[in-house]
């Protein structure tokens, strides 16, 4: 299954994509939770299509299974979301969509990729760090990370953890 850049006539599925994706979170009792919170508006993934930092992968009909969409903060591309859609899981789409990024960080002349997680989630952290992201102590999180991680505690996401990878100059 491709990935490609999100069109503007992908955006108005990609909420409901994203919350089919959330459904996984049902089986977590701490965290059945998210399974009806909000979901990112068209608007805020336009805004990601206009940055050139929002990608799809599409089924053999170009219908969007799976998104991911960030944002370049300092030296880095920061995934803000990444999300398949719970029939698609487990089908290497994540991993697809992740190497999207990379490759994009790497034309962009970044040296990271940054995201945050939840620590002890199976689909979360422990995903992210197989694919070859590294675990940042508190001591490791500069002021940009400390501030999301602070945020996302304000909106009631404990257990989170901040990430890293790092892009090799290498095309």
């Amino acid at each position: 299954m491709p990935v490609r850049p999100t069109l503007t006539a992908d955006v108005p599925a990609l909420p409901a994509l994203e919350r089919s994706a959330a459904q996984a979170f049902r089986q977590l009792p701490h965290l059945a939770w998210l399974a009806d919170s909000d979901v990112m508006n068209e608007a805020e993934h336009l805004a990601f299509v206009s940055e050139g930092c929002s990608w799809v992968a599409v089924d053999d009909q170009d219908q969007a299974l799976g998104f991911l969409c960030a944002s370049v903060a300092d030296d880095a591309l920061h995934i803000q979301e990444l999300s398949v859609r719970q029939e698609a899981q487990g089908r290497g789409l994540g991993r697809r969509l992740l190497d999207q990024a990379r490759h994009a960080a790497r034309l962009k002349g970044l040296a990271w990729l940054t995201l945050t997680t939840f620590d002890d989630v199976p689909w979360n952290a422990p995903f992210y760090q197989r694919y070859g992201f590294e675990r940042l102590a508190a001591r490791q999180l500069d002021h940009r990370l400390q501030a999301v991680i602070s945020g996302e505690l304000a909106h009631g996401l404990t257990g989170r953890c901040a990430m890293r990878l790092g892009i090799t100059c290498d095309l």
